[in-house]
This record gives structure tokens, sequence and C-alpha cells, in this order.
């Protein structure tokens, strides 16, 4: 019963969002082109492999040996304001509603990445991932991806309803005032 109420929720805020992303949408077409939408293969719960969907920040761009240039001289003004709001995350409710995603969780990783941490790739994947989570909360870009890893794992021991409102909380702020790295030791116990 839950799993559904939290489909027909993203479903529902869907609706709502429209104009946003019809604006948001614009902006990208305009400051980066076609396509709009960046799709790309992720590992869902229990590793399944689903379409993630976001809007695009980042231009196509490539280095003299053909190879794409790092993310940093990729991404535009307009990408930066979509990444640092995380209105670029807006379309992943497409994702909730079709239960590939929920809302709190760790966020969906490339399946070979998923692979490339075995055992604990595996842990990571026994619970769906998430719009945001609590390595996003923690200082996401500004974490490695061990430190992320970490965060994720122990987000899956102890998942629940007040952990969860805990993070939209903070998300919240997040999208407001930017990310901060935590204390390590806050990091890995949930401490305030």
């Amino acid at each position: 019963m839950r799993r559904l109420a939290i489909r027909a929720l993203g479903a529902a805020l869907l609706i709502p969002t429209l104009p946003l992303l019809a604006g948001l949408a614009l902006g990208v077409r305009l400051s980066m082109g076609a396509p709009v939408l960046f799709r790309q293969q992720r590992a869902g719960l229990g590793g399944q492999p689903f379409t993630l969907f976001k809007l695009r920040s980042m231009r196509e761009a490539n280095g003299p040996d053909g190879r794409p240039l790092p993310d940093e001289a990729r991404v535009t003004g307009f990408g930066r304001f979509l990444r640092r709001s995380r209105l670029d995350e807006l379309p992943g409710l497409w994702n909730v509603a079709r239960g590939d995603m929920t809302f709190v969780g760790p966020r969906p990783l490339l399946p070979e990445t998923i692979a490339a941490l075995g055992t604990r790739g595996m842990a990571r994947g026994h619970v769906r991932p998430g719009l945001t989570g609590w390595a996003q909360v923690n200082g996401n870009t500004l974490l490695s991806l061990d430190e992320k890893i970490a965060l994720d794992l122990w987000y899956v021991d102890h998942a629940g309803p007040m952990l969860d409102l805990r993070i939209l909380a903070r998300t919240a702020w997040v999208m407001i005032g930017g990310e901060r790295r935590r204390p390590a030791a806050a990091l890995v116990s949930g401490a305030d």
C-alpha cells in the first residue's frame, strides 16, 4: 500500500510541476540545444536496470581526441543553476510514478559502478533508489565515492519514515543554501 501511495504521489506532483518543467526545458533548449532530457541506464532495487530521467545540464563537447571534455568544461551556466537548485531532478518524478524510484533512498548509480562495488553494491540495492538521499544532504559532490557508499549503506541499515522526513527537510535546505560537507563523525552516525 505504501509503495502505491508513493507512486501516486509522484504522479500527482508531476501535474503542478509541468509549467515549471516546461520553463526549465525551454531554458535547457535555449542554452544547450536538444535533447532537453538526459536519459541513462541506472541500477535500481535489487540491481534491476531502469532508465533515469533528468533535465540535461551539460552540452555535448569533445576534445581533439574525440573524447568528451571533463564535466566542468561541459556544464553551462544554466546547467550549474539546475544542479545547484536540484531542479534537474524534477523529471525523476516520472521514475517515482513508474515505481523505479522513491523520494528518499540512495541515488541510482550506473550498473557497472554497482557491479564494481561488489557486496557493497548489492547491499545498496536492498532499498529502492531515491530522488534525494543521506549522501546528498551530507555533502554529495564534496564527498568521495567511498564516503557516499558508506552513507548509502548507513541509510539502508537505518531507513524509516522519520529519517526520510529529516532527509527531505535537509534537501530543501541544500536547494536553498547549497552543498556543505558535514563532519565525518556525523556523516556515519546520523548525528547532528
